[in-house]
């Protein structure tokens, strides 16, 4: 126990400071960072997976089946519209707000930072993003898991006495032996760490409009001490306090949300008009006339 607590004080502090060091050089060397280790990581995450499913291709067709049939049960429709606004609300949104921020507010941050001069054609890359991590990486880490063996298709229940990714790399191992589990662990590390330094930014960008840039230097010295505490401390209270925070924040961006609605439904329409339907009409590439006169100066 004590050399299990000693493990995670050590690679708290080394976390910290690569944090830190990669925090002195702003957005970025966190993009050049983060450019580097995401793509990488992700192909090679799809493509494993892929040869994972082939590999077992024959129980693909089960796993379909148990997948639509406990999705389309009664019991679970019933326990679904019981629950929805309970368990759904709870457990799902606050675990989709982990993979893919969607609706959060916070990745907007980053995509306002791009260079692109038309507003939509950075919006369809966030789009995107949601789709590849949803539909696509969750999708494969779903049938890799339901086609192992590690799972009995009739009744859903866990062969193995593991759970959440610790599942996912006995998965892996059904094909690829000790590198599976490896690769999970490294993957997950990476993809954690990621998101730490795109974190970073977010709260850096919140202070600097809330307080001005000189708080940004207090902002980054507080933030990398509250990862080492958040390394540190219960996993559950953690949990819970990311999820009580990303709540807070998402409600008022959803309402934002809501109420710019109709300016995005223009602003796209002008966008289809003008690049899909080739029609002469005049950019619209920002709401704010000052913006707008200065994007098309530079068109």
């Amino acid at each position: 126990m004590y050399k299990r607590q000693v493990a995670v004080v050590i690679s708290s502090l080394i976390l910290a400071f690569c944090v830190a060091a990669i925090l002195i050089g702003g957005l970025k060397r966190i993009a050049t960072v983060s450019q580097i280790i995401v793509p990488f990581m992700a192909v090679i995450y799809i493509v494993l997976s892929v040869t994972l499913i082939i590999c077992n291709i024959t129980e693909i067709p089960a796993a379909v089946v148990t997948v639509v049939t406990a999705a389309f049960n009664p019991k679970a429709v019933t326990g679904g519209v019981v629950g929805s606004m309970i368990v759904a609300m709870q457990k799902g949104v606050a675990r989709g707000i982990f993979s893919n921020e969607a609706g959060l507010g916070s990745s907007v941050m980053v995509h306002s930072s791009s260079n692109v001069k038309e507003p939509v054609r950075q919006g369809m890359w966030g789009i995107f993003e949601v789709f590849a991590d949803t539909m696509v990486v969750c999708t494969l880490t779903a049938f890799a898991v339901l086609s192992s063996g590690l799972i009995d298709l009739d009744t859903g229940a866990v062969l193995v006495d593991v759970s959440g990714s610790a599942l996912v790399g006995q998965a892996f191992a059904t094909v690829f032996g000790s590198f599976g589990p490896a690769f999970i662990a490294i993957a997950i590390l990476l993809f954690a760490f990621s998101t730490v330094l795109g974190w970073s930014h977010y709260g850096s960008k919140a202070c600097e409009y809330l307080f001005g840039t000189k708080s940004t230097i207090v902002y980054k010295v507080v933030f990398v001490l509250m990862i080492f505490i958040g390394c540190t401390m219960n996993l559950g209270l953690a949990w819970d306090l990311s999820d009580t925070f990303n709540g807070l924040m998402a409600i008022p961006n959803l309402i934002g949300v809501i109420a710019l609605s109709p300016v995005v439904m223009k602003i796209t329409k002008n966008y289809v008009a003008r690049i899909i339907k080739k029609e002469d009409v005049k950019p619209m590439l920002s709401v704010f006339p000052e913006i707008q006169e200065e994007q098309e100066k530079a068109m």
